[in-house]
């Protein structure tokens, strides 16, 4: 059954240009049955997402900034996100912002039950992207974009420079996930990988290293081997990963 979520977005805080993509990659989750942008629509920097409102039937809420310096924005999201989780009409939020002002928000939400994603900008403050079940950066999906379209050279350095490097960092935290998943023999199921991943670091996504997929990144790091199998229905291969063991010197 698919998720019914409540797409809300702050508009004082998030580009226009990649709203397409960004919409297209929510459905993935759930359903958005409600879609809500919210921000000063008399300010001229608004201006750019009235078309794209239309062609994506958001519903713009206005709020004015009673105060120079304040954002009611946020105000105004935080007050209807518990309005819609009382109301029961859904069983999931995407709150859509790089601003760490929705941290205690998303932890409300989760605590009541709900499924939590959480889309922003690569300068999104930790405790924001921990407080989601799962953050996805606005730059995966400018990359997504460009790559099917026609990239000029500009737009492939571009592209590389939003492409995060495999550090040790991440290549010890898929190895210990996978120890924590894995049988007598060592292997553990890729899927499971993923799922305890994510639960793990919600930001953690194969396409911000530049693979649309876990299973080619895995098969790109050379410190894990891979097996398939197939399934008991035997419709599919399944995957499973294993740490490679280290090679014994040989005393001399």
């Amino acid at each position: 059954m698919d998720l019914k979520l409540a797409v809300l977005i702050d508009g004082d805080n998030i580009p226009s240009a990649y709203v397409k993509e960004m919409m297209e990659e929510i459905a993935k989750y759930g359903n958005p049955t409600i879609k809500r942008i919210y921000g000063d629509w008399t300010k001229p920097n608004l201006s750019k997402w009235k078309n794209i409102l239309l062609e994506n039937a958001i519903t713009p809420i206005q709020q004015y900034g009673y105060t120079s310096g304040k954002n009611s924005t946020d105000s105004a999201m935080i007050i209807d996100a518990m309005d819609i989780l009382y109301s029961e009409k859904v069983n999931g939020f995407c709150l859509v912002s790089s601003d760490s002002d929705f941290t205690r928000l998303a932890t409300r939400l989760r605590e009541a039950g709900m499924m939590v994603f959480g889309i922003g900008e690569k300068k999104t403050p930790n405790p924001f992207i921990v407080a989601c079940d799962k953050f996805i950066y606005i730059e995966i999906l400018k990359n997504q974009s460009d790559e099917n379209g026609s990239v000029s050279i500009k737009s492939k350095s571009s592209l590389k420079s939003n492409i995060d490097k495999i550090t040790p960092k991440v290549i010890r935290l898929i190895s210990t996930t996978i120890s924590d998943l894995a049988d007598d023999d060592g292997w553990a199921y890729l899927a499971d990988i993923g799922n305890l991943l994510q639960k793990k670091q919600p930001n953690f996504d194969s396409r911000n290293y530049g693979f649309h997929k876990l299973s080619p990144l895995i098969k790109s790091i050379k410190k894990f081997e891979i097996e398939l199998r197939e399934s008991s229905k035997g419709r599919s291969q399944l995957i499973y990963v294993k740490n490679k063991e280290k090679k014994r010197r040989k005393k001399t």
